[in-house]
């Protein structure tokens, strides 16, 4: 998919690798200068130095002081926002556990980065693109966010949170001419995926097999494809959209497949 960015700032949470990396880099491939964000500034630089003039931040989305500096810096810097992708997340492997023994620590730390850093960042950005009258945002939500899932409540919680979250964004900032939606993933490959799931000694191989029996494509999905999603949110002729959370998933949330 090719759209026309040029002349717009875009900046993306959790780029160093990934989805996020895909979504900045697909960004910057059609014209915008983007901001790639991570946790740790090596990686973020090392992601943005493949598609130049892209810029390199460190920003801890769980941090108020970081997420504000950082968007100043950006707004600074490159002279305005245009585009905000809410990427960085976390889920848990250790504590795949029903919800009276999830640990509360492991909750915390979980919808800290998942909502409450999203909040932290989209309020930041929103208050950019109000004084421009014009934005978009695209937060990274999950199948888990549209339906519930075993023995993940805290990622299942803050993910569906993202979800009705966008909506009320949608409501709040349409009038100030900014468009907020959200990409809601199914399984999908990366690196990490691929070696805790897919790979040929990969630990959790057996378990994923069985998920795909329910993906009626068969296959996970790959990060250029949600990638390309978020291209189709931030087109400027795709002025129509809010408030929709697109689901990315191989018709897994479309229903099971079976034989009756």
């Amino acid at each position: 998919m090719k759209i026309d960015l040029q002349g717009q700032v875009a900046l993306v949470t959790g780029a160093a690798r990934g989805i996020g990396q895909a979504i900045a880099d697909a960004l910057s491939g059609n014209g915008a200068t983007v901001a790639y964000t991570d946790r740790e500034e090596k990686p973020a630089q090392e992601a943005a130095a493949r598609r130049p003039p892209g810029r390199a931040y460190a920003l801890d989305v769980t941090s108020e002081k970081q997420v504000e500096d950082v968007i100043g810096r950006v707004v600074h810097e490159l002279g305005r926002l245009d585009i905000l992708v809410n990427n960085a997340g976390v889920n848990t492997l250790a504590h795949r556990v029903p919800v009276d023994e999830f640990p509360r620590m492991e909750w915390d730390r979980i919808l800290d980065v998942d909502l409450n850093g999203l909040f932290l960042v989209s309020r930041a950005g929103a208050q950019v693109m109000r004084r421009q009258g014009s934005g978009r945002i695209i937060n990274i939500t999950s199948i888990a966010g549209v339906v519930p899932l075993r023995n993940q409540c805290a990622f299942v919680a803050a993910k569906s949170a993202v979800a009705n979250l966008t909506r009320a964004m949608a409501i709040e900032l349409a009038p100030a001419g900014i468009l907020v939606n959200a990409i809601a993933p199914g399984s999908t490959l990366t690196e990490g995926t691929r070696q805790l799931f897919y790979g040929p000694d990969a630990k959790f191989r057996e378990s994923m097999q069985r998920l795909l029996a329910h993906v009626p494509l068969g296959r996970p999905g790959e990060a250029k494809e949600i990638a390309q999603a978020a291209l189709f949110l931030s087109d400027p002729e795709n002025t129509y959209v809010t408030g929709h959370v697109l689901v990315v998933d191989g018709g897994w949330t479309a229903g099971y497949i079976r034989d009756f």
